[in-house]
């Protein structure tokens, strides 16, 4: 049979899986749970050497007549590329962050797997017992990159540390294993013994990995948080999928933060006309009778809110399948990064797609900032985005389906969702749209945090606080207390997250920008109606900001 863009598409996801176990769990693709990627560096050279004879493969095709086949072989060739650029760049060396990296992806496997059935619970026993050589391969990695001079900056090898030793202290996720096991009902002598044994060695394997991280690699850290305008200008390519001018980008966010800024202050006194803004956000914060007293709670309102506007706006503003209906709220296990994130539906919906709140403390945990996030993290944002995704098999190609992404596109869209629900009245008290205000001013202090601290901008002229100073952690931590809303452990943890993971923080307000130029282009074009413009874009599938107006303005 002659090859397609579709059936090498589908050949790769197989290919993948079995090169990535991992990614195979996080794809819902079935026959890898028990096994571990190769991180070590044979692995990536097996890596690399795969993903090249895979890019000749593709690039031997015929040029495509048809729509979704040229789409499928152009996301092909792109996401090779993006791989391979990433390899060639050593990016292996420096994969270590406080919230997106192998270090955090290994504990995150066993949080997709199924514990339901006895198979199931046999993959989680084979994972644990073989986390150690896991790891080791990963840290033998890291250690190359040490050696050849490729650095992680020492503030994200500090925070690995500290989330090595939740790992492995007494309030591990992996101590917790045994119970879950006797309380899943399938739990047999053998199981039970095995996970009882394995638990502790998986705790054991962190705790060796945050030593070694903090005898060895700590030392020799670079103390430097940004990583420069040529690898920035690349991080801006890998998630946006377009490399917009960072000074232009810059300024841009600068007035954001100050037309939100005036924003905020007016709903404010709208909520108090007696207090001032901070004195606003701080009732926000703390009056329990705005706020949930438990986890349960809190989760049950989340929940309960997307299912509403679900119902609500189907049929009307957007055209919702049966299969991604069913959307889980979870609480996440203690050790990573406060916040929430999204893990999308297996291609055979199985796995429904769940919201995962990293929630602090024990309560009470307060709605007014959390009624957006819902809707962004759920419906009608990653959700319906990444739901819709899976679920279009006929036009998609399943490489496109279950492993492409722009976080340009994604959380862009998210955040063009928060403000859509803010349009169709969806914040039903003013503190809950002031919450949504806060959302978008954190996200507009990312932009001048990370591209100011990565590419080395002074900060604004006429910035409220350290006006033409340069930016460092202290100073970004105060422009997100004072104007992004957050409590100082929060900001501390977002700065942090910024400083690690370059060019994604932006992602969000820059895809946001994106995606409301592209909407005001389409109707102000007469090409159809609101809902029209949202099935166009979320019938593209992921795809880089630069394709994404090629293809709705088509």
């Amino acid at each position: 049979m002659t090859p397609t863009p579709f059936s090498l598409s589908a050949d790769l996801v197989d290919a993948l899986a079995a090169l990535r176990p991992v990614q195979a769990t996080n794809m819902g693709v079935p026959g890898h749970d028990h096994l571990w990627d190769d991180f070590s560096p044979a692995g990536v050279a097996k890596a690399e050497a795969m993903l090249r004879q895979w890019q000749q493969r593709v690039q031997s095709l015929p040029k495509q007549s048809d729509p979704w086949a040229d789409l499928a072989a152009k996301v092909t060739l792109d996401w090779l590329g993006n791989e391979l650029t990433a390899i060639e760049h050593f990016d292996h060396h420096t994969d270590l962050n406080n919230i997106a990296s192998t270090f955090q992806n290994v504990r995150m496997a066993f949080d997709v797997m199924d514990t339901s059935t006895e198979a199931g619970w046999g993959n989680v026993a084979s994972r644990l017992e073989a986390i150690g050589d896991a790891l080791e391969g990963y840290r033998s990695t890291l250690a190359e990159g040490l050696a050849a001079g490729h650095l992680v900056a020492a503030r994200q090898v500090r925070a690995a540390v500290v989330q090595a030793r939740t790992h492995a202290g007494e309030t591990s996720f992996f101590r917790a294993l045994p119970a879950r096991l006797e309380g899943s009902g399938v739990a047999t002598a053998g199981l039970t013994a095995r996970i009882a044994a394995a638990a502790p060695r998986a705790c054991e394997a962190y705790a060796a990995l945050g030593d070694w991280l903090e005898r060895s690699y700590l030392p020799n850290a670079k103390e430097h948080d940004g990583v420069g305008r040529e690898r920035y200008l690349r991080e801006m390519r890998k998630f946006l999928g377009t490399t917009p001018n960072p000074e232009e980008t810059y300024a841009w966010g600068w007035s954001e933060v100050r037309r939100i800024r005036a924003e905020m202050v007016a709903l404010a006194k709208a909520i108090d006309p007696d207090k001032s803004l901070t004195e606003v956000m701080s009732l926000l914060r703390t009056d329990a009778s705005r706020a949930a007293p438990d986890r349960e709670t809190f989760l049950a309102a989340m929940s309960e809110r997307q299912a509403r506007a679900l119902a609500d706006l189907d049929g009307t503003h957007f055209d919702i399948p049966d299969a991604i209906r069913r959307l889980d709220v979870k609480a996440a296990p203690p050790g990573g990064a406060l916040g929430a994130y999204y893990v999308a539906p297996t291609e055979d919906f199985s796995r429904p797609g769940t919201v995962w709140y990293a929630l602090g403390g024990d309560g009470p945990f307060a709605y007014w900032d959390e009624v957006s996030t819902a809707y962004h993290e759920g419906f009608p944002g990653h959700h319906l985005q990444c739901g819709l995704q899976v679920w279009l098999s006929e036009n998609l190609s399943r490489l496109h389906r279950l492993a492409y992404c722009y976080s340009g596109f994604a959380e862009g869209w998210a955040l063009y969702v928060e403000q859509l629900m803010r349009e169709l009245g969806y914040y039903d008290k003013p503190e809950y749209e002031l919450g949504m205000l806060a959302n978008q001013m954190m996200r507009a202090c990312r932009v001048v945090i990370d591209i100011g601290s990565h590419v080395g901008l002074p900060i604004a002229a006429d910035a409220p606080m350290h006006a033409g100073q340069p930016w460092t952690f202290e100073r970004a931590v105060e422009l997100m207390e004072a104007y992004g809303g957050m409590e100082r452990a929060h900001a501390e943890s977002e700065i942090t997250r910024y400083l690690g993971w370059p060019a994604q923080a932006i992602s969000y307000k820059v895809g946001q920008r994106a995606m409301l130029a592209l909407r005001e282009e389409f109707l102000a074009a007469g090409r159809g109606s609101l809902k029209e413009f949202h099935t166009r874009v979320l019938a593209c599938g992921n795809v880089s900001l630069d394709l994404l107006r090629e293809l709705v303005m088509a």
